[in-house]
């Protein structure tokens, strides 16, 4: 239907390389006409917490079935792979995920640390069932987060390990990872990373549909996104194609003005009026100390109202940008 206005996925036909949708099954019931529909927009099913420990071999061989009749590609979470690496029953979990016909073994370290030479092993033993292997850094609980340098040191190793994308842990989107407390997204963070890898690298956690589109506009189509749950696949889809803004949804949570004191308020007023702008930039136009700028600038990334970005003149410089609404 008016298939001549809906832009085209870039990456059409799975399986994927940009622009993934990881879907989590919440114990939906089976509708396959909806399925149906819905199946071309979906790369991954991600059978949800500890359930492939506590289901039967039978309703769970049934519930595999269902998505790979679909094109579908199906996990396990990270909850029962840390469980069986607790456990010591690693290998038995991994055979009888590839019993089952699951496609790829997901791996975090929330309950456990695991050293590169126990990663490599892992990895070693999920191929040789000819499974996927998709790793998650981060901590599920808000009190005990990485540093975004932590992060990045895991998301290396795991790269090293010969991972090509690496999922960025949310949990409810609350406090952890690149959100704050308040579910917005830390722009300074996700600059971050993103300055050191591409953004393809990560697959993004996004429970909330403020999220998933505030990404979308940051990163285009080909943002990988995870935790997307059934009733939110279609908006996700609008988003990329870019049929729909997130205005339309009348959710969004930008601040027009920046909190705090009047440092930040007037560098946020400078960026705003003359964007892109550098660092030593600012501290001219403001006549403040580096440090004062420097404290502004974090201050306002964290607020979510500007981001940061590499210097396409100087590679080893950083400009800042504010977000605008209409990016959301």
């Amino acid at each position: 239907m008016l298939d001549d206005l809906v832009k085209n996925r870039v990456d059409a036909k799975k399986p994927r390389k940009e622009g993934l949708t990881y879907v989590v099954d919440r114990l939906e019931s089976y509708n396959k006409e909806n399925w149906e529909l819905l199946s071309s927009f979906v790369d991954v099913v991600k059978i949800n917490g500890a359930l492939p420990l506590l289901a039967s071999e039978q309703s769970l061989i049934k519930k595999i079935k269902f998505y790979h009749d679909l094109g579908i590609l199906v996990s396990t979470g990270h909850i029962s792979t840390e469980y069986s690496i607790a456990q010591n029953s690693f290998e038995r979990y991994a055979k009888e995920a590839a019993k089952l016909e699951f496609d790829v073994i997901e791996i975090g370290e929330n309950i456990v640390d695991l050293s590169a030479e126990r990663k490599k092993k892992i990895n070693e033993t999920i191929l040789s069932l000819e499974l996927e292997s998709q790793w998650k850094v981060g901590k599920r609980d808000p009190r005990h987060q990485l540093t975004v340098e932590d992060t990045l040191s895991k998301v290396e190793e795991l790269v090293s390990l010969g991972s090509k994308k690496v999922i960025v842990e949310a949990n409810q989107g609350f406090g952890v990872g690149i959100y704050d407390e308040n579910g917005n997204v830390k722009w300074g963070s996700v600059a971050t990373l993103t300055n050191k890898y591409p953004p393809n690298t990560f697959i993004f956690e996004a429970p909330l549909e403020t999220q998933q589109f505030a990404l979308i506009a940051e990163f285009g189509e080909r943002v990988n996104l995870s935790e997307v749950y059934v009733d939110s696949i279609i908006s996700v889809e609008s988003e990329r194609r870019g049929i729909l803004s997130k205005s339309a949804f009348t959710t969004v949570n930008l601040r027009e003005e920046p909190e705090g004191g009047p440092a930040a308020k007037f560098i946020y007023y400078i960026i705003k009026t003359k964007f892109p702008i550098e660092q030593s930039d600012l501290m001219n136009l403001s006549y403040l100390p580096r440090r004062t700028v420097q404290s502004a600038i974090e201050d306002l990334k964290n607020q979510g109202l500007i981001i940061e970005r590499t210097s396409l003149n100087d590679a080893r410089k950083r400009v800042y940008y504010p977000i605008k609404s209409e990016w959301l």
